[in-house]
Protein backbone atom coordinates (compact mmCIF):
# COMPACT_ATOMS: atom_id res chain seq x y z
CA UNK A 1 0.00 0.00 0.00
CA UNK A 2 1.36 3.41 -1.00
CA UNK A 3 0.82 5.71 1.98
CA UNK A 4 2.95 8.58 0.71
CA UNK A 5 1.17 11.94 0.88
CA UNK A 6 -0.18 13.46 -2.30
CA UNK A 7 2.26 15.74 -4.10
CA UNK A 8 1.58 19.30 -3.04
CA UNK A 9 3.19 22.23 -4.83
CA UNK A 10 2.82 25.89 -4.03
CA UNK A 11 3.82 29.05 -5.87
CA UNK A 12 7.32 30.26 -5.04
CA UNK A 13 6.25 32.87 -2.50
CA UNK A 14 3.25 31.07 -1.04
CA UNK A 15 3.37 30.46 2.71
CA UNK A 16 0.89 28.05 4.26
CA UNK A 17 -0.81 29.55 7.32
CA UNK A 18 -0.14 27.61 10.53
CA UNK A 19 -3.14 26.27 12.46
CA UNK A 20 -4.68 28.73 14.94
CA UNK A 21 -2.96 29.08 18.33
CA UNK A 22 0.33 27.61 17.05
CA UNK A 23 3.64 29.03 15.92
CA UNK A 24 5.96 27.84 13.21
CA UNK A 25 9.65 27.29 13.95
CA UNK A 26 10.38 30.33 11.79
CA UNK A 27 8.09 32.50 13.89
CA UNK A 28 9.69 31.30 17.12
CA UNK A 29 13.23 31.92 15.82
CA UNK A 30 12.24 35.42 14.68
CA UNK A 31 10.71 36.07 18.11
CA UNK A 32 13.84 34.87 19.94
CA UNK A 33 16.00 37.04 17.67
CA UNK A 34 19.75 37.28 17.29
CA UNK A 35 21.77 36.72 20.44
CA UNK A 36 24.51 34.78 22.23
CA UNK A 37 23.31 31.42 20.87
CA UNK A 38 23.89 32.42 17.24
CA UNK A 39 27.20 34.14 17.98
CA UNK A 40 28.44 31.00 19.74
CA UNK A 41 27.26 28.83 16.83
CA UNK A 42 29.01 31.19 14.41
CA UNK A 43 32.26 30.75 16.31
CA UNK A 44 31.89 26.95 16.45
CA UNK A 45 31.06 26.56 12.75
CA UNK A 46 33.63 29.18 11.78
CA UNK A 47 36.50 27.59 13.67
CA UNK A 48 35.59 24.22 12.17
CA UNK A 49 35.65 25.82 8.74
CA UNK A 50 39.10 27.25 9.53
CA UNK A 51 40.26 23.76 10.51
CA UNK A 52 38.82 22.43 7.24
CA UNK A 53 40.77 25.06 5.31
CA UNK A 54 43.97 23.90 6.98
CA UNK A 55 43.23 20.27 6.16
CA UNK A 56 42.37 21.04 2.52
CA UNK A 57 45.40 23.24 1.85
CA UNK A 58 48.06 21.50 3.96
CA UNK A 59 49.38 19.21 1.24
CA UNK A 60 50.34 22.21 -0.86
CA UNK A 61 52.74 23.23 1.92
CA UNK A 62 53.92 19.72 2.84
CA UNK A 63 54.35 18.26 -0.63
CA UNK A 64 57.97 19.30 -1.07
CA UNK A 65 59.05 17.54 2.12
CA UNK A 66 56.84 14.53 1.33
CA UNK A 67 58.53 14.12 -2.06
CA UNK A 68 61.96 14.30 -0.46
CA UNK A 69 61.03 11.90 2.35
CA UNK A 70 59.65 9.19 0.06
CA UNK A 71 62.02 9.85 -2.85
CA UNK A 72 59.30 10.87 -5.31
CA UNK A 73 60.36 12.61 -8.54
CA UNK A 74 58.49 15.74 -9.57
CA UNK A 75 56.85 13.99 -12.51
CA UNK A 76 55.68 10.99 -10.49
CA UNK A 77 51.94 10.21 -10.86
CA UNK A 78 51.86 9.76 -7.07
CA UNK A 79 52.68 13.46 -6.64
CA UNK A 80 49.67 14.40 -8.76
CA UNK A 81 47.50 11.97 -6.79
CA UNK A 82 48.62 13.48 -3.49
CA UNK A 83 47.71 16.92 -4.83
CA UNK A 84 44.13 15.95 -5.65
CA UNK A 85 43.51 13.19 -3.05
CA UNK A 86 41.70 15.43 -0.57
CA UNK A 87 39.40 16.77 -3.28
CA UNK A 88 38.64 13.22 -4.44
CA UNK A 89 37.55 12.32 -0.92
CA UNK A 90 35.40 15.44 -0.69
CA UNK A 91 33.76 14.56 -4.01
CA UNK A 92 32.54 11.31 -2.43
CA UNK A 93 31.87 12.63 1.07
CA UNK A 94 29.87 15.78 0.31
CA UNK A 95 26.77 14.17 -1.30
CA UNK A 96 26.89 11.13 0.98
CA UNK A 97 27.08 13.08 4.26
CA UNK A 98 24.52 15.60 3.02
CA UNK A 99 22.07 12.76 2.40
CA UNK A 100 22.79 11.26 5.83
CA UNK A 101 22.24 14.65 7.50
CA UNK A 102 18.83 14.99 5.88
CA UNK A 103 17.90 11.48 7.01
CA UNK A 104 19.23 11.27 10.58
CA UNK A 105 19.81 14.91 11.54
CA UNK A 106 22.42 17.64 11.41
CA UNK A 107 23.92 17.00 14.85
CA UNK A 108 25.05 13.37 14.39
CA UNK A 109 26.85 14.27 11.15
CA UNK A 110 28.02 17.51 12.75
CA UNK A 111 29.89 15.40 15.36
CA UNK A 112 30.87 12.36 13.29
CA UNK A 113 32.58 14.17 10.43
CA UNK A 114 34.76 16.24 12.78
CA UNK A 115 35.82 13.10 14.67
CA UNK A 116 36.71 11.27 11.47
CA UNK A 117 38.58 14.30 10.15
CA UNK A 118 40.84 14.28 13.22
CA UNK A 119 41.47 10.52 13.06
CA UNK A 120 42.25 10.42 9.35
CA UNK A 121 44.39 13.56 9.58
CA UNK A 122 46.51 11.95 12.29
CA UNK A 123 46.71 8.74 10.25
CA UNK A 124 48.33 10.74 7.46
CA UNK A 125 50.82 12.28 9.88
CA UNK A 126 51.99 8.83 10.98
CA UNK A 127 51.82 7.20 7.53
CA UNK A 128 54.67 4.63 7.16
CA UNK A 129 54.57 4.79 3.36
CA UNK A 130 53.16 6.88 0.59
CA UNK A 131 50.27 4.47 -0.03
CA UNK A 132 48.93 4.96 3.49
CA UNK A 133 49.44 8.71 3.20
CA UNK A 134 47.45 8.78 -0.04
CA UNK A 135 44.62 6.75 1.51
CA UNK A 136 44.62 8.99 4.60
CA UNK A 137 44.29 12.12 2.47
CA UNK A 138 41.33 10.65 0.57
CA UNK A 139 39.65 9.69 3.85
CA UNK A 140 40.34 13.11 5.34
CA UNK A 141 38.64 14.69 2.35
CA UNK A 142 35.77 12.25 2.74
CA UNK A 143 35.19 13.53 6.30
CA UNK A 144 35.68 17.21 5.45
CA UNK A 145 33.22 16.83 2.58
CA UNK A 146 30.51 16.34 5.19
CA UNK A 147 31.35 19.18 7.54
CA UNK A 148 30.93 21.93 4.96
CA UNK A 149 27.35 21.34 3.69
CA UNK A 150 26.07 20.22 7.09
CA UNK A 151 27.52 23.18 9.00
CA UNK A 152 25.88 25.59 6.59
CA UNK A 153 22.51 23.85 6.78
CA UNK A 154 22.62 23.94 10.59
CA UNK A 155 23.75 27.56 10.76
CA UNK A 156 21.07 28.71 8.32
CA UNK A 157 18.32 26.91 10.23
CA UNK A 158 19.04 28.72 13.51
CA UNK A 159 19.22 32.23 12.05
CA UNK A 160 16.61 35.01 11.85
CA UNK A 161 16.00 35.90 8.20
CA UNK A 162 17.41 39.44 8.39
CA UNK A 163 20.86 38.30 9.53
CA UNK A 164 21.08 34.87 7.90
CA UNK A 165 23.01 35.83 4.77
CA UNK A 166 25.55 37.95 6.63
CA UNK A 167 26.32 35.21 9.16
CA UNK A 168 26.68 32.55 6.46
CA UNK A 169 29.21 34.70 4.60
CA UNK A 170 31.15 35.28 7.82
CA UNK A 171 31.36 31.52 8.46
CA UNK A 172 33.05 31.11 5.09
CA UNK A 173 35.30 34.02 6.00
CA UNK A 174 36.96 31.83 8.63
CA UNK A 175 38.71 30.18 5.67
CA UNK A 176 41.11 33.13 5.86
CA UNK A 177 41.93 32.33 9.49
CA UNK A 178 42.68 28.73 8.56
CA UNK A 179 44.88 29.83 5.67
CA UNK A 180 46.82 32.26 7.85
CA UNK A 181 47.30 29.72 10.67
CA UNK A 182 48.44 27.06 8.22
CA UNK A 183 50.93 29.44 6.64
CA UNK A 184 52.39 30.35 10.03
CA UNK A 185 52.54 26.68 11.08
CA UNK A 186 54.24 25.72 7.83
CA UNK A 187 56.83 28.47 8.25
CA UNK A 188 57.46 27.49 11.88
CA UNK A 189 57.81 23.75 11.24
CA UNK A 190 60.08 24.40 8.25
CA UNK A 191 62.31 26.66 10.35
CA UNK A 192 62.47 24.66 13.58
CA UNK A 193 62.22 21.00 12.58
CA UNK A 194 64.33 18.70 10.43
CA UNK A 195 63.05 18.41 6.86
CA UNK A 196 62.24 14.73 7.33
CA UNK A 197 59.92 15.45 10.28
CA UNK A 198 58.41 18.82 9.40
CA UNK A 199 55.68 17.47 7.13
CA UNK A 200 54.51 14.95 9.75
CA UNK A 201 54.24 17.64 12.41
CA UNK A 202 52.42 19.92 9.99
CA UNK A 203 49.80 17.27 9.14
CA UNK A 204 49.32 16.44 12.84
CA UNK A 205 49.00 20.06 13.94
CA UNK A 206 46.40 20.80 11.26
CA UNK A 207 44.33 17.79 12.39
CA UNK A 208 44.23 18.63 16.10
CA UNK A 209 42.04 21.79 15.99
CA UNK A 210 39.15 19.55 15.03
CA UNK A 211 39.46 17.83 18.41
CA UNK A 212 38.73 21.08 20.23
CA UNK A 213 35.89 21.70 17.80
CA UNK A 214 34.36 18.34 18.69
CA UNK A 215 34.09 19.20 22.39
CA UNK A 216 32.39 22.55 21.84
CA UNK A 217 30.00 20.98 19.33
CA UNK A 218 28.66 18.58 21.95
CA UNK A 219 26.53 21.36 23.43
CA UNK A 220 24.83 22.29 20.13
CA UNK A 221 21.30 20.88 19.69
CA UNK A 222 19.98 19.56 16.42
CA UNK A 223 18.16 21.91 14.08
CA UNK A 224 14.62 22.62 15.35
CA UNK A 225 13.56 23.20 11.76
CA UNK A 226 14.76 19.73 10.72
CA UNK A 227 13.27 18.12 13.84
CA UNK A 228 9.93 19.80 13.19
CA UNK A 229 9.94 18.76 9.52
CA UNK A 230 10.47 15.17 10.68
CA UNK A 231 7.53 15.44 13.08
CA UNK A 232 9.70 15.33 16.24
CA UNK A 233 7.92 18.25 17.84
CA UNK A 234 9.02 17.72 21.46
CA UNK A 235 12.68 17.65 20.44
CA UNK A 236 12.20 20.71 18.23
CA UNK A 237 10.69 22.62 21.14
CA UNK A 238 13.55 21.52 23.42
CA UNK A 239 16.08 22.86 20.89
CA UNK A 240 14.19 26.15 20.71
CA UNK A 241 14.11 26.28 24.52
CA UNK A 242 17.91 26.06 24.55
CA UNK A 243 18.05 28.90 22.01
CA UNK A 244 15.66 30.93 24.20
CA UNK A 245 17.72 30.39 27.37
CA UNK A 246 20.98 31.47 25.72
CA UNK A 247 19.38 34.51 24.13
CA UNK A 248 17.67 35.47 27.41
CA UNK A 249 14.17 35.58 25.98
CA UNK A 250 11.05 33.60 26.96
CA UNK A 251 9.95 30.77 24.72
CA UNK A 252 6.44 31.48 23.34
CA UNK A 253 3.86 29.26 25.09
CA UNK A 254 1.99 28.25 21.93
CA UNK A 255 2.66 24.73 20.57
CA UNK A 256 4.63 24.37 17.36
CA UNK A 257 2.70 24.09 14.14
CA UNK A 258 2.76 20.55 12.69
CA UNK A 259 5.04 19.91 9.71
CA UNK A 260 3.78 20.35 6.17
CA UNK A 261 3.32 17.15 4.14
CA UNK A 262 6.18 16.25 1.79
CA UNK A 263 6.16 13.60 -0.93
CA UNK A 264 9.83 12.72 -1.12
CA UNK A 265 10.94 11.28 2.21
CA UNK A 266 12.08 8.05 0.55
CA UNK A 267 14.02 9.47 -2.40
CA UNK A 268 15.80 12.75 -1.82
CA UNK A 269 18.07 12.67 -4.85
CA UNK A 270 15.07 11.94 -7.08
CA UNK A 271 13.28 14.93 -5.54
CA UNK A 272 16.28 17.18 -6.16
CA UNK A 273 16.18 16.15 -9.81
CA UNK A 274 12.40 16.60 -10.00
CA UNK A 275 10.75 19.47 -11.89
CA UNK A 276 10.57 21.80 -8.89
CA UNK A 277 14.27 21.75 -7.96
CA UNK A 278 16.20 20.35 -10.92
CA UNK A 279 16.95 23.65 -12.65
CA UNK A 280 18.28 25.41 -9.56
CA UNK A 281 20.35 22.35 -8.56
CA UNK A 282 22.01 22.05 -11.97
CA UNK A 283 22.51 25.80 -12.39
CA UNK A 284 24.06 26.19 -8.94
CA UNK A 285 26.11 23.02 -9.47
CA UNK A 286 27.48 24.52 -12.69
CA UNK A 287 28.30 27.77 -10.88
CA UNK A 288 30.14 25.93 -8.09
CA UNK A 289 31.99 23.82 -10.67
CA UNK A 290 33.10 26.86 -12.67
CA UNK A 291 34.22 28.87 -9.66
CA UNK A 292 36.14 25.95 -8.16
CA UNK A 293 37.90 25.06 -11.40
CA UNK A 294 38.88 28.68 -11.99
CA UNK A 295 39.93 29.40 -8.40
CA UNK A 296 42.14 26.33 -7.96
CA UNK A 297 43.32 26.52 -11.56
CA UNK A 298 44.77 29.95 -10.84
CA UNK A 299 45.99 29.73 -7.26
CA UNK A 300 47.26 26.15 -7.25
CA UNK A 301 49.63 26.87 -10.11
CA UNK A 302 50.35 30.59 -9.73
CA UNK A 303 53.53 30.27 -7.63
CA UNK A 304 54.99 27.70 -10.03
CA UNK A 305 54.11 29.87 -13.02
CA UNK A 306 55.76 32.91 -11.48
CA UNK A 307 58.98 31.02 -10.71
CA UNK A 308 59.03 29.46 -14.18
CA UNK A 309 58.79 32.90 -15.78
CA UNK A 310 61.53 34.51 -13.73
CA UNK A 311 59.49 36.59 -11.31
CA UNK A 312 61.47 37.22 -8.15
CA UNK A 313 58.67 37.71 -5.63
CA UNK A 314 59.01 37.52 -1.89
CA UNK A 315 59.16 34.23 -0.06
CA UNK A 316 56.22 31.90 -0.71
CA UNK A 317 54.92 32.20 2.84
CA UNK A 318 54.91 36.00 2.78
CA UNK A 319 53.10 35.99 -0.56
CA UNK A 320 50.50 33.55 0.75
CA UNK A 321 49.91 35.75 3.80
CA UNK A 322 49.36 38.79 1.60
CA UNK A 323 46.90 37.01 -0.66
CA UNK A 324 45.04 35.64 2.37
CA UNK A 325 44.85 39.13 3.87
CA UNK A 326 43.31 40.37 0.61
CA UNK A 327 40.43 37.95 1.17
CA UNK A 328 39.29 39.74 4.34
CA UNK A 329 37.79 42.85 2.69
CA UNK A 330 36.21 40.57 0.07
CA UNK A 331 34.36 38.62 2.73
CA UNK A 332 33.39 41.75 4.65
CA UNK A 333 31.99 43.49 1.58
CA UNK A 334 30.15 40.34 0.54
CA UNK A 335 28.60 39.97 4.02
CA UNK A 336 27.18 43.49 3.71
CA UNK A 337 26.05 43.33 0.09
CA UNK A 338 24.10 40.07 0.46
CA UNK A 339 21.76 41.93 2.82
CA UNK A 340 21.87 45.34 1.14
CA UNK A 341 21.43 44.44 -2.54
CA UNK A 342 20.62 40.72 -2.40
CA UNK A 343 22.35 37.39 -2.99
CA UNK A 344 22.14 37.20 -6.79
CA UNK A 345 23.38 40.71 -7.52
CA UNK A 346 26.27 40.27 -5.08
CA UNK A 347 27.29 36.96 -6.62
CA UNK A 348 27.10 38.18 -10.20
CA UNK A 349 29.06 41.32 -9.34
CA UNK A 350 31.90 39.46 -7.62
CA UNK A 351 32.04 36.85 -10.41
CA UNK A 352 32.34 39.50 -13.12
CA UNK A 353 35.06 41.33 -11.17
CA UNK A 354 36.89 37.99 -10.95
CA UNK A 355 36.67 37.61 -14.73
CA UNK A 356 38.11 41.10 -15.17
CA UNK A 357 40.83 40.39 -12.62
CA UNK A 358 41.92 37.30 -14.54
CA UNK A 359 42.65 39.39 -17.62
CA UNK A 360 44.56 42.00 -15.64
CA UNK A 361 47.39 39.46 -15.47
CA UNK A 362 48.19 40.22 -19.12
CA UNK A 363 49.46 43.81 -18.69
CA UNK A 364 50.98 43.03 -15.24
CA UNK A 365 54.59 42.70 -16.31
CA UNK A 366 56.31 43.32 -12.98
CA UNK A 367 56.36 41.29 -9.76
CA UNK A 368 54.49 44.06 -7.97
CA UNK A 369 51.86 44.22 -10.71
CA UNK A 370 51.36 40.46 -10.63
CA UNK A 371 51.08 40.47 -6.85
CA UNK A 372 48.48 43.27 -6.89
CA UNK A 373 46.50 41.50 -9.59
CA UNK A 374 46.60 38.30 -7.55
CA UNK A 375 45.37 40.23 -4.51
CA UNK A 376 42.42 41.60 -6.53
CA UNK A 377 41.54 38.06 -7.62
CA UNK A 378 41.85 36.82 -4.07
CA UNK A 379 39.51 39.62 -2.93
CA UNK A 380 36.85 38.98 -5.58
CA UNK A 381 36.97 35.17 -5.66
CA UNK A 382 36.63 34.76 -1.91
CA UNK A 383 33.86 37.34 -1.81
CA UNK A 384 32.15 35.14 -4.39
CA UNK A 385 32.61 32.02 -2.28
CA UNK A 386 31.16 33.74 0.77
CA UNK A 387 28.00 34.72 -1.11
CA UNK A 388 27.73 31.26 -2.72
CA UNK A 389 27.75 29.59 0.68
CA UNK A 390 25.09 32.03 1.89
CA UNK A 391 22.77 31.71 -1.11
CA UNK A 392 22.87 28.00 -1.91
CA UNK A 393 21.38 26.49 1.30
CA UNK A 394 18.48 28.95 1.07
CA UNK A 395 17.40 27.47 -2.27
CA UNK A 396 16.50 24.01 -0.94
CA UNK A 397 13.71 22.86 1.41
CA UNK A 398 14.61 21.66 4.89
CA UNK A 399 14.59 17.91 4.34
CA UNK A 400 16.67 18.35 1.17
CA UNK A 401 18.92 21.22 2.28
CA UNK A 402 22.01 19.24 3.28
CA UNK A 403 21.58 16.90 0.31
CA UNK A 404 21.40 19.87 -2.04
CA UNK A 405 24.46 21.47 -0.46
CA UNK A 406 26.29 18.14 -0.66
CA UNK A 407 25.58 17.75 -4.38
CA UNK A 408 26.66 21.27 -5.35
CA UNK A 409 29.77 20.77 -3.19
CA UNK A 410 30.47 17.64 -5.22
CA UNK A 411 30.29 19.73 -8.40
CA UNK A 412 32.88 22.03 -6.85
CA UNK A 413 35.19 19.12 -5.96
CA UNK A 414 34.92 17.84 -9.51
CA UNK A 415 36.14 21.25 -10.65
CA UNK A 416 38.99 21.03 -8.14
CA UNK A 417 40.04 17.66 -9.57
CA UNK A 418 40.10 19.02 -13.13
CA UNK A 419 41.86 22.27 -12.18
CA UNK A 420 45.43 20.89 -12.52
CA UNK A 421 44.80 20.30 -16.22
CA UNK A 422 43.45 23.83 -16.73
CA UNK A 423 46.23 25.30 -14.60
CA UNK A 424 48.82 23.44 -16.67
CA UNK A 425 48.09 25.90 -19.48
CA UNK A 426 49.86 28.49 -17.34
CA UNK A 427 52.94 26.30 -17.00
CA UNK A 428 53.00 25.72 -20.74
CA UNK A 429 53.33 29.46 -21.27
CA UNK A 430 49.85 29.73 -22.78
CA UNK A 431 48.87 32.65 -20.60
CA UNK A 432 46.18 34.13 -22.88
CA UNK A 433 44.47 30.76 -23.36
CA UNK A 434 44.58 29.97 -19.64
CA UNK A 435 43.18 33.35 -18.60
CA UNK A 436 40.46 33.09 -21.26
CA UNK A 437 39.39 29.74 -19.82
CA UNK A 438 39.27 31.09 -16.27
CA UNK A 439 37.49 34.34 -17.19
CA UNK A 440 34.94 32.42 -19.26
CA UNK A 441 34.26 30.10 -16.31
CA UNK A 442 33.58 33.07 -14.04
CA UNK A 443 31.24 34.72 -16.60
CA UNK A 444 29.35 31.46 -17.19
CA UNK A 445 29.02 30.97 -13.42
CA UNK A 446 27.52 34.46 -13.15
CA UNK A 447 25.03 33.62 -15.92
CA UNK A 448 24.02 30.43 -14.12
CA UNK A 449 23.38 32.26 -10.84
CA UNK A 450 21.30 34.90 -12.57
CA UNK A 451 19.31 32.23 -14.43
CA UNK A 452 18.21 30.66 -11.12
CA UNK A 453 15.80 33.59 -10.92
CA UNK A 454 15.22 33.45 -7.15
CA UNK A 455 16.19 36.08 -4.59
CA UNK A 456 16.20 34.80 -1.00
CA UNK A 457 17.17 37.93 0.92
CA UNK A 458 14.91 38.42 3.95
CA UNK A 459 12.72 35.42 3.13
CA UNK A 460 11.97 32.48 5.42
CA UNK A 461 13.62 29.18 4.61
CA UNK A 462 11.52 26.68 2.71
CA UNK A 463 10.19 23.57 4.39
CA UNK A 464 9.06 21.81 1.26
CA UNK A 465 9.60 21.58 -2.46
CA UNK A 466 8.20 24.44 -4.51
CA UNK A 467 8.27 25.06 -8.23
Amino acid sequence: MNDRPTRLRLPEDAVAAPPPDTRTVDQVIEHLGLGPFQYRLLLICGLTFAADAMAVLVMGFALGDVKAHFGLPDDSPVVTLLTVATFAGMLIGAPLWGRVADRVGRRPVFLTTVTLGVLFGLLGAFAPNVGVLLAARVLTGFAIGGTMPVDYALMAEFMPAAQRGRFLVIVEGFWVIGTLLLTLLAAATAAWLPAGDAWRWLLALTALPGLAGLFVRLGVPDSPRWLSARGRMDEARAALAQLARRNGRPLPPEPLAPPLPVPWRASRFAALLGPALRDRLLLMGAAWFGMSLGYYGIFSWLPTYLRANGFELSETYATTLLLAAAQVPGYLLSSLLVEWVGRRATLVGFMLVSALGAYLFLPAGTPTGVLLTSALLSFSLLGTWGALYAYTPELFPTLLRASGMGLVSAFARLGSLISPFAGALLLGGQLVQALTVFAALFVLSAACVWAVGIETRGRPLRDRETA
